[in-house]
Formats: C-alpha cells, sequence, structure tokens
C-alpha cells in the first residue's frame, strides 16, 4: 500500500494542504524566507499539480510557529505575519530590529510596539536541521549579520552564519541545504562525495575540475571521488547538465552505478549469413540493419569517393553496401551500440538513423548532419556519430598533453580554430583548448580532383613567413590547423578543403509526388536558379533533376 504523503494546513493557502518534499532540488525561492529551496520542502499540490512558484517553503519556514516569545521583545508575543498582508495606509512595516533591513520575508510582528523580526533572524533554533548532511558536528546559528568567508562555497558575503564551535567553520544558511552530501554526474561512474578540504587535502595541493578543467581552491568544499582521486567543483556537480538523473537513494556510497551503453545486438542489425575463419573467429557476411530496408553485404571493394550513410565519412574497408542501391555502412558503424550515455547529456541517448530527407544539428560541434544520431527525445539533443566517439578524455597528435572535456556556461575560445564554444577539450598543463568540431577533423581527407591525399597539419610547413590557402587564396592564420598537400606543397583551410557542410552526405536519388523523376540532393552554388516551385532563392540543400533541370527547396519537396 502507498504511503499517505505528510501534509501541512498553512496560512499562505487556507483551501489547500501544502504537500511535504523530502529533497526537493528545484531552487525556487521560498515564500516564506525568500532564499533558494534545496532540499526537505512543502508546497500545493492543487488539482494534482505542483504549484512551486506560489506557495513552496523549506520545511523549517512551513514549520514556523504562528506566535513565540523572543528574548530580544519579551515583553509581548511575536505573531507571524505574511509579507503580502495588507496592514493599511496607515501602518508602516519598520525596518528589522535586529538586521535594520526591509526584506519581502515572513516576519515576527509586534503591533503595539512596531516591533519587527524577519524569521531568518528571529531562529531559536540552536543547531542546523541538516548537520548530519553537512557537517559531523553541530552548527550553531549566528544572530548578527555579519561579513565573512564560507568555509564551503569560499565566497565572502554578509551574512547571517551557521558555526561550528569545535572546528571553527562557518557557512551560509543558503549552503547550508544547496550541496547534498553525494551527488552522481554523467561524467563520473562512482558516487562523488561532498569534502571539507581540512578532512582530504594538504593546502598546498594544485587541483583542477574534471568538469570545466579550472583551478580548485582545496581550501574550501569540493566534490571527491576518494577511488579515483577525482575532483569537482560544487557549482559543477550540482549543474543540471552534470548531475545524472538517476534516484541515489538505489545505491550504496561505495557503489558503481552501471554503465548504460549496450553492445550491438539484433536491436541494431539481425544476422543474415556468417563463416568462420579458420582460426575460429565469426565473420558476419551480411545483416539486415534497421538503417535501411534491404540487405547489406560485407565487402572491401572500396568504391570511388563513396560516404558512409552512418558518420558520413569516406567509406574505408571493411564496410557493408547494399546491392540494390547506394547505401554504405562501415562494419564499425553497424555494430554501434543501440544505447549509450555521453558525457555531454545527462540522459540516455538512443540510436536513430535519419530518414534521406531528415538532418539534425549536432550539440556538440553545432554542424548540420544527415548521418546516424545518438537522440534523447525528451531533450530533442542531437549527437552525430563522430562526436558521440569521443570519450571525455582525449589524446590528440595535435597536442602534446592530455585534454579533458570542459563544459561550462560561458563560452571558451578553440586554439586551433579561434571559434568559441561552451564545451571544448582544455590542456590542465598549458592554455591549450580544442573544440568538438576541430577534435573531428579527419587526419587524411582527399579535396575534388586532386590527385593527393591531404594531411591535417598541426605546425607550421616551412619558414617562408608567408602564409596562404592556395583554394581560397586569402591568409592563413599561423596559429591554426590546416590541410596540406606534401608531394605538391599545397596547403589549404580545413574549411576550404571539407567545404561547408563536412557532415552531410550529398547525392542519392529520392522520389517526391511533386516531381515524376528521382532527384538528388546536392549544395546550393551561386549559379543556381530559384527554386521551381516557390520561386524563392534556393539556400542551404536542394533536390535538383538533372534530366530535367529541376530544383527545389528541401521543405518544398517534403511539402509537396
Amino acid at each position: 500500500m502507498e504511503q499517505q504523503q505528510q501534509q501541512l494546513l498553512h496560512f499562505c493557502d487556507s483551501k489547500h494542504p501544502l504537500v511535504f518534499d523530502h529533497d526537493y532540488r528545484g531552487g525556487v525561492p521560498c515564500c516564506g524566507c525568500q532564499e533558494s529551496v534545496y532540499g526537505p520542502s512543502y508546497c500545493c499540490l492543487r488539482g494534482g499539480y505542483w504549484h512551486w512558484k506560489d506557495t513552496i517553503h523549506h520545511k523549517s519556514c512551513a514549520e514556523l510557529p504562528l506566535g513565540l516569545h523572543h528574548p530580544l521583545h519579551p515583553i509581548h508575543p511575536l505573531i507571524l505575519s505574511p509579507y503580502q498582508i495588507d496592514y493599511g495606509k496607515d501602518i508602516q512595516f519598520s525596518n528589522c530590529k535586529l538586521c535594520n533591513e526591509s526584506r519581502n520575508q515572513y516576519t515576527y510582528r509586534c503591533s503595539r510596539c512596531d516591533f519587527n523580526l524577519h524569521i531568518t533572524c528571529a531562529s531559536l533554533l540552536p543547531t542546523l536541521e541538516a548537520e548530519a548532511e553537512l557537517h559531523d558536528h553541530p552548527l550553531t546559528r549566528i544572530w548578527k549579520w555579519i561579513t565573512f568567508t564560507c568555509d564551503l562555497c569560499g565566497k565572502e558575503d554578509k551574512d547571517m552564519p551557521f558555526l561550528c564551535t569545535t572546528c571553527g567553520f562557518w557557512i551560509h544558511r543558503t549552503c547550508a541545504y544547496q550541496f547534498p552530501r553525494i551527488v552522481k554526474i554523467v561524467r563520473h561512474r562512482h558516487l562523488l562525495h561532498l569534502t571539507h578540504s581540512s578532512l582530504e587535502f594538504h593546502q598546498s595541493d594544485s587541483r583542477f575540475c574534471q568538469i570545466c578543467v579550472q583551478k580548485v581552491d582545496t581550501r574550501y568544499g569540493l566534490y571527491y571521488c576518494s577511488r579515483c582521486d577525482f575532483v569537482v567543483h560544487l557549482n559543477c556537480a550540482i549543474d543540471r547538465r552534470n548531475k545524472e538523473d538517476i534516484n541515489l537513494q538505489e545505491f550504496k556510497d561505495v557503489d558503481e552505478v552501471p554503465e548504460l551503453n549496450e553492445p550491438a545486438d539484433s536491436a541494431t542489425y539481425e544476422v543474415k549469413k556468417s563463416n568462420k575463419k579458420e582460426d575460429g573467429t565469426q565473420i558476419v557476411e551480411e545483416i539486415k540493419h534497421i538503417s535501411h530496408e534491404h540487405d547489406l553485404k560485407l565487402t572491401n571493394e572500396v568504391p570511388n569517393n563513396q560516404i558512409c550513410d552512418g558518420c558520413v565519412r569516406a567509406i574505408l574497408p571493411p564496410f557493408y553496401s547494399c546491392v540494390k542501391c547506394r547505401f554504405f555502412l562501415h562494419e564499425s558503424c553497424a555494430k554501434l551500440p543501440p544505447k549509450k550515455q555521453h558525457p555531454l547529456h545527462q540522459h540516455p541517448l538512443i540510436l536513430l538513423p535519419m530518414k534521406p530527407s531528415e538532418w539534425f544539428r549536432c550539440k556538440a560541434c553545432s554542424q548540420p548532419c544527415n548521418g546516424f544520431t545518438y537522440k534523447c527525445e525528451k531533450c530533442k539533443f542531437y549527437l552525430d556519430v563522430q562526436c558521440s566517439l569521443i570519450s571525455d578524455i582525449l589524446t590528440h597528435e595535435g597536442h602534446e598533453h592530455p585534454l579533458i572535456l570542459s563544459y561550462i556556461t560561458h563560452k571558451q575560445k578553440c586554439s586551433c580554430c579561434s571559434n568559441e564554444s561552451d564545451q571544448v577539450f582544455r590542456c590542465s598543463t598549458c592554455e591549450f583548448a580544442l573544440d568538438y568540431k576541430c577534435a573531428t577533423l579527419p587526419h587524411t581527407t582527399r579535396y575534388n580532383q586532386h590527385e593527393h591525399p591531404f594531411t591535417l597539419c598541426y605546425r607550421l610547413e616551412d619558414n617562408s613567413g608567408e602564409y596562404y590557402c592556395d583554394i581560397c587564396e586569402k591568409e592563413r592564420d599561423l596559429k591554426h590547423w590546416f590541410y596540406y598537400c606534401e608531394d605538391c606543397s599545397y596547403p589549404a583551410h580545413p574549411k576550404c578543403i571539407l567545404e561547408e557542410y563536412p557532415k552531410y552526405k550529398f547525392g542519392g536519388a529520392y522520389t517526391f509526388d511533386c516531381h515524376p523523376h528521382p532527384v538528388t540532393l546536392v549544395e546550393k552554388t551561386k549559379d543556381h536558379p530559384p527554386c521551381h516551385i516557390c520561386n524563392d532563392p534556393l539556400e542551404y540543400f536542394i533536390y535538383q533533376c538533372v534530366q530535367c533541370n529541376f530544383n527545389m527547396h528541401e521543405f518544398c519537396a517534403l511539402k509537396g
């Protein structure tokens, strides 16, 4: 039988009881004290829906007594008054007698003496209710507004702090509820524990956060995994983008949360034909993949200038191909797991092939793609295959040190192209940063009819002092990566070699009701005529019929 929810009838809403939530994490301001709510709380459950905005309270604020005798005003009782009450034109609220400030929060008032105490100033609780979750000793409330540095968040502020008289530990009231003792982040497989620096670290320890890759001041609070020596800033760990969306009560403190990645199986393809080699290795020669209507056969004969429909990279053996149409799939792309967890998102991602007329913009590299995607349906979060394969720790030929994924709110500049992104791979040793777009550049590639392949270069090809792109003939930035054909001494910008849509597969043959012939997906050029359906200029991607010189927008083709 389901346990009945704890309820409270409060003067803020006489018609509806407030319902208890043991661990609210929304951070909405409390109606009583106007500070963010984290942890035990009450709110209104009206008509089966939570009404946080109007009636959210800390548990302690909701359970305040309606009247009290206070040592600062012993001659009369003080009555709890919400700030919404209209006392008329002749009565003005005076400032709080303790903090001498006027704030929109519940107040204990003696109307006879015009004496007011904010509820945060009037608190008679000798110790902090959440002491077991935060500190090993009782934390005592200080009844004066003082300027101090919080020993948990490290910020200097004016507040009425909690103090541990045993070890001299001072913290903000909001910090007492904001940071849970245990968190689970997407980036790490173990649970992280709220740690005070005095317990685990020496003040001279040099640490950096494994999420933002910025320095951590170990004199103050942090989240820590002692098994892996893994350190995270407090705010980075509780950021909703980084916290894993799981119920921590299902796990013990030392438990590892199971990996979400799954091996490729019947969920992605069905084996149609297989053989065994002499050494006993099984070779899957023919499959039926969820991404294609026809069976695919394994082959090593590389076709000219063909692209994998999964990762949208040049086809290399071994790969699967369709004998009925021009569909190609690397063996590794055919075996991609149907579900995986990625460090950029807190929910599991599902592998989905795109339909021929569909495309998406990758959340990691911000480039359009019409290959396979890992998608979170709940958040409309998309990753292309290339970005999904990069872990949060990257070893790249273009830099001598390991790079760690840095995911923060402000933009960071990539050292290799100068573009800015809130998610880059940062070096903890030097100032080098690499965005997803540059991290997924192919090591070698071809360009149009050029006879030799181009190689991605990270350092200048000579000491001439003049560096230009041989395609666009514009000057190249000395710090930026470039492609180079050593046989022809031919340097070029990556965007000139790979063109505007490097993760988009053009070509193919598609049929639409609005045109009698098969059409081909092509990229717009300067000399393209307007769309033959709507007569507007063509942009981005175009469906073209070479047979009758017919051109139409992508959305016109789908609409027609």
